[in-house]
C-alpha cells in the first residue's frame, strides 16, 4: 500500500482533530497546530481553507479557529430557476439577509454589453450577504437597468431575492435564465463580507435573466460557501 502524501496525511489529521473537537470549541493556535502536525504555517493555512469552505470550521480574526456544527445542506437541481430563499425553505435552514448595499452607479463595460445599455447609463446594483444564523453562506450581487428597478422600488418589502421581487411584482414578465457555473477564489471584498480567508474557493454562478421579449433584465453573480450547497443537473441521454 502506498504511503499517504504530506497533503493527504495533513487533511486526515485535521479531519480527525476537528471530529474530536466539540462544536463551538477553539482549535489550537495556528503556530501550535502547525508544530503539532509537523507542517509549515503556509501549508496548514491552505489545508484549513478546505474545511472552512465545507462549513466545518470558522476562523475569526484575532480570536482563533473554532469548530462549527456540521451544516444542513441546500440540495437542489438547477433545471428550474428558484430563489435561494425558496431552496432554503425546503430544508431545515433558516435563511436571512445580512448586510445589504444598494447603490446607483455607472454601468461597467461588460454590463453595458450584456444589458444592452449605453456606457453612460446607470444601473441599480444590489449587493447582499445571506446568512444561516450568524454564518454568511452566500454573497449575491445583481446589477439591473434603472428602468427595471429603482431605489424607491426596494424601499419596502425587499428580503434578499431579486427574482422573487420581480415575480411578485409581475413585471417584467420573466422567461428564462442562462447560467454559468465555476469555482472562484474569494477576493478581499468577498472574503470580508463572508468572514472567510481570502482566496478560499467558492462556488461561483453568473446568470443572465431574460424577459419574454428576449431582453436581459438582470446580470447577477453569486458566491456560495460549498459546504452548504449541493447542486445537480438532470441530463437527458442522447
Amino acid at each position: 500500500m502506498s504511503k499517504l502524501s504530506i497533503s493527504q496525511k495533513l487533511h486526515k489529521d485535521l479531519e480527525k482533530l476537528i471530529a474530536e473537537t466539540s462544536p463551538g470549541e477553539r482549535l489550537p493556535s495556528e503556530p501550535d497546530l502547525a508544530k503539532q502536525l509537523g507542517v509549515s504555517r503556509a501549508t496548514l493555512r491552505e489545508a484549513m481553507r478546505t474545511f472552512e469552505t465545507q462549513g466545518r470550521i470558522r476562523r475569526r480574526q484575532g480570536s482563533g479557529t473554532y469548530v462549527t456544527q456540521p451544516p444542513h445542506v441546500i440540495a437542489s437541481g438547477l433545471e428550474v430557476l428558484e430563489s435561494l430563499e425558496t431552496l432554503a425553505g425546503r430544508t431545515a435552514l433558516h435563511l436571512e439577509m445580512g448586510e445589504l448595499q444598494i447603490v446607483r452607479r455607472n454601468a461597467l463595460p461588460e454590463e453595458c454589453a450584456v444589458l444592452e445599455i449605453e456606457t453612460c447609463d446607470e444601473v441599480i446594483d444590489i449587493q447582499r450577504v445571506m446568512r444561516v444564523k450568524d454564518r454568511p453562506i452566500a454573497y449575491l450581487t445583481d446589477p439591473l437597468p434603472t428602468d427595471i428597478l429603482t431605489l424607491e422600488d426596494l424601499e419596502n418589502g425587499f428580503t434578499g431575492s431579486v427574482l422573487d421581487f420581480l415575480l411578485q411584482r409581475g413585471s417584467p414578465e420573466l422567461q428564462v435564465s442562462h447560467l454559468e457555473i465555476n469555482a472562484a477564489p474569494a477576493s478581499s471584498q468577498i472574503a470580508r463580507a463572508m468572514d472567510i480567508q481570502r482566496r478560499a474557493v467558492l462556488l461561483y454562478f453568473k446568470a443572465r435573466l431574460y424577459d419574454t421579449e428576449g431582453r436581459v433584465v438582470d446580470y447577477s453573480t453569486s458566491y456560495f460557501l460549498p459546504g452548504y450547497f449541493r447542486f445537480h443537473v438532470v441530463r437527458r441521454v442522447g
